[in-house]
């Protein structure tokens, strides 16, 4: 048994059992891949594979209990190496951060320019993607760190940070009518064309809550990943917007005006994720206080290691 043997068995399940694709990501042929898989299951003496004919169609049950195991070794492989560098070049390597749009437009500029004065020689990777995206990316391995507000609370296999809080509100243009309606409700709300975020991206759900809670049926006209988007479209008078609050800015948005609306829509917690057992690097552990000053490198540590023994990680 050797680790490419291993790689070969997570790369197969992550590539949907495509053996050239497989050969393609870890730069060896279709054929090579197929024997690392036969050779592997000749030592173990159990096949791994469900097949038809020369194709592999999913894992057995054998399979499915080895690649919890093949995940774990490659896992403590690279926290292995990882740890080698912290020690050998501490303040060189890549930060890699996956986050929302809104996040990385309207939380997270000073918290990066600070860690980049701190680590001038730390490449930092910002990715931007939706819920799923950012979950399939720290479980991955190919992300350090993770910010979002929805979706990280559902796995168990992630240590969540409260970040900051926040509400959504009201964008309308200039002289717009809801501006004379105090106090402002959902109903008045729904009686407009609405622009908002796209369901399952910064606080949709809870939304569309709101609305189903008070019996309401809202005109959903249009839908964006960001809040400019929603704001310049709400500005050509297509609808009104429900958005994060910190994403207005009275100076740029000279065209529209900001309505509190925290008594409508429930409040949103932005979280920190990262994964359970992750060897993180010190400039890691810095770029999470950099962003809340609370959350230093004990307390991640801590709550972030399977086995509660701190000093494992």
């Amino acid at each position: 048994m050797n680790f490419q043997q291993l790689r070969i068995i997570r790369e197969t399940v992550r590539r949907n059992f495509n053996l050239t694709e497989v050969g393609n990501a870890l730069f060896t042929s279709q054929s090579g891949v197929s024997k690392h898989i036969k050779d592997l299951e000749e030592e173990l003496g159990v096949e791994l594979f469900v097949r038809k004919g020369k194709r592999l169609l999913g894992l057995t049950d054998p399979g499915k209990d080895l690649l919890v195991l093949v995940e774990r070794m490659l896992h403590d492989a690279q926290n292995i190496k990882t740890l080698a560098e912290q020690y050998s070049q501490c303040d060189v390597g890549q930060l890699t951060v996956v986050t929302t749009h809104t996040q990385a437009r309207y939380a997270l500029p000073k918290v990066i320019t600070e860690f980049k004065k701190s680590f001038p020689r730390v490449r930092l990777k910002l990715h931007q993607g939706g819920p799923q995206e950012i979950i399939d990316m720290l479980l991955g391995g190919e992300a350090d760190i993770a910010i979002a507000t929805e979706g990280l609370a559902e796995m168990p296999e992630l240590a969540l940070f409260p970040y900051y809080r926040w509400h959504h509100a009201l964008v309308v243009p200039v002289g717009h009518p809801l501006l004379e309606r105090t106090p402002l409700s959902l109903e008045a709300i729904a009686d407009y064309p609405i622009i908002t975020y796209h369901a399952g991206f910064t606080g949709r759900t809870r939304i569309d809550q709101a609305f189903a809670d008070a019996s309401l049926t809202p005109d959903v006209e249009m839908t964006a990943l960001d809040a400019d988007v929603i704001k310049t479209y709400v500005e050509l008078g297509l609808g009104v917007g429900i958005m994060a609050s910190m994403a207005f800015n009275p100076q740029r948005d000279e065209g529209l005006r900001l309505i509190d609306a925290r008594h409508l829509f429930p409040e949103n917690i932005t979280s920190i994720g990262v994964r359970r057992g992750h060897y993180l690097r010190g400039y890691a552990y810095r770029f999470i206080e950099l962003c809340a000053d609370h959350l230093t490198e004990q307390v991640v540590r801590s709550a972030s290691n399977p086995l509660g023994n701190q000093d494992a990680l």
